[in-house]
């Protein structure tokens, strides 16, 4: 599982540091079911073992469901909506001072593209979204500069309604290429606005599904080559969402370990 989202819905990312509008669940349910919206992510890094890393965010939601603020020990982020769409997302830092704000540009109902605008020009940034013809995203342009000279695009594969692997390539980051395999149940970000799901930028997010495995590669000599295995073990509560994930690598170390809780509307 990526240790990036971003668009404040992780606690230790922001916007472009790092779901789709391609599957049935849009981030609605039928009147007859409770909506059951996550409310808090823990996550513990275990990059340094010794000293492992733990970021906490809590999502808060108006009467609608609608997602409207999230809260981490990096800032605010507060939501804005028209018609059931994000229109746009204000990033506070821990002063409470407005850092930034991101702009949403739509197509009809098709996200096109969201920029980070800040006071200084020279920082502002926009990532665009290209569509398969099943409305899956199936790629995304992450331009850092006015002439976009190092873009970062990140491109997807899908099996169904899950991405089967993922590949970022570009910018000043490793290329990277990661395959995945799924379980059966619904992934914890399910009820969240499908065009949030689509900003927070992976498969996590972007699948129906939770994925079991990950098999990350990176590029030699301009060939992909195999060289890390991740494993997730999965506990879920009584509607089938994922309530804790571990992840450990190929020799049984801890790479993450992912909290999740909920509230019912």
């Amino acid at each position: 599982m990526k240790k990036y989202l971003f668009l404040g819905l992780m606690s230790s990312v922001v916007f472009f540091n790092s779901c789709s509008s391609n599957d049935d669940n849009d981030g609605t349910n039928t009147p007859s079911e409770p909506k059951v919206l996550l409310s808090k992510i823990t996550t513990v890094y275990y990059d340094n073992p010794s000293q492992p890393q733990t970021s906490t965010q809590t999502l808060e939601y108006n009467s609608q469901g609608e997602l409207i603020k999230t809260l981490s020990a990096s800032g605010t982020s507060t939501f804005e909506y028209s018609n059931g769409k994000p229109v746009k997302i204000n990033y506070y830092n821990t002063n409470q001072t407005l850092e930034y704000y991101s702009a949403f540009t739509y197509n009809g109902d098709q996200l096109v593209n969201v920029k980070a605008i800040y006071t200084n020009p020279d920082y502002n940034r926009t990532i665009t979204y290209n569509y398969n013809n099943s409305g899956q995203v199936i790629s995304s342009t992450l331009c850092q500069s006015p002439d976009c000279s190092n873009p970062i695009v990140d491109t997807y594969a899908y099996n169904g309604n899950n991405i089967s692997s993922e590949t970022s390539e570009g910018g000043f980051s490793f290329n990277t290429k990661t395959v995945f395999s799924y379980d059966d149940k619904l992934n914890p970000y399910t009820n969240i606005n499908k065009y949030l799901r689509i900003t927070m930028r992976g498969a996590y997010v972007l699948s129906k599904n939770n994925y079991l495995t990950e098999k990350i590669s990176f590029k030699n000599n301009g060939a992909w080559e195999q060289t890390q295995t991740r494993t997730s073990t999965i506990q879920y509560n009584s509607y089938g969402l994922p309530v804790q994930v571990i992840s450990k690598e190929a020799n049984g170390s801890l790479s993450a370990q992912y909290n999740y809780e909920y509230i019912t509307q």
